[in-house]
C-alpha cells in the first residue's frame, strides 16, 4: 500500500468527497456546492484521491465527472485480511475446516452447528469458495480440491433508512 493511499485518507474533506461519490457522479463543481467548499479546493483534493486510485474522472470537454472507484476501496480492505491455511480430507465440510482455524467460535443449536464469532468478532458471515458464492450451508458443502474459502463478515452499513409509522 503506497503513502499516496494513506494521505488520501487522512482527509476529512476527501472522506466527504468519498462518501458522495459513492452515491453518484458528480462534476466538480458540483461537488464543491454539495460540500460548501470553492472549485479549486476541490481539484486539488481530487489530485489526491486520483493519485491513490479512489475516483475516477472522466472528461466532456471541459466539464470533469468524477466517481468513486470503489472496487479499489474493497481490494484494500481484502488486502488486510488475515490468512491462514489448515489441512482437512477430501470431501471435508467447510465447516469441518473452519474448526481448525484459530478464532472460530460454533455453536450448536437444535443439532445445527453456526459460526457466531470469528476472532471474537460475532456477527452474520457469508462465504465463497473459489470466489463464488455457493447453493448450500458451510456444514453441507464438501471440498473435494484444493480450494480458497472466502469467510466474509456482513457489516451493517446503513443504505436506506426507513421510519415506519403505524396508521391510526
Amino acid at each position: 500500500m503506497s503513502n499516496d493511499l494513506f494521505k488520501a485518507l487522512s482527509s476529512t474533506t476527501r472522506l466527504k468527497m468519498l462518501k458522495t461519490l459513492a452515491k453518484k457522479e458528480m462534476h466538480i463543481s458540483g461537488l464543491a456546492r454539495e460540500l460548501n467548499l470553492s472549485a479549486p479546493v476541490v481539484a486539488r483534493h481530487v489530485e489526491i484521491l486520483e493519485t491513490a486510485g479512489l475516483i475516477r474522472r472522466k472528461k466532456f470537454g471541459k466539464t470533469h465527472v468524477l466517481k468513486s472507484k470503489i472496487e479499489n476501496m474493497d481490494n484494500l480492505l481484502n488486502a488486510l485480511a488475515d490468512t491462514c491455511e489448515v489441512n482437512v480430507p477430501k470431501g471435508a465440510s467447510i465447516l469441518e475446516a473452519l474448526k481448525k482455524v484459530g478464532g472460530v467460535e460454533v455453536k450448536e443449536v437444535r443439532d445445527k452447528e453456526f459460526v457466531i464469532s470469528i476472532d471474537g468478532e460475532q456477527g452474520f458471515y457469508i462465504y465463497e469458495v473459489n470466489g463464488k458464492p455457493p447453493d448450500t450451508t458451510v456444514e453441507e458443502f464438501k471440498i473435494e480440491k484444493d480450494s480458497t474459502i472466502e469467510w466474509k463478515k456482513l457489516v451493517p452499513v446503513t443504505r436506506k433508512r426507513i421510519f415506519v409509522k403505524i396508521e391510526t
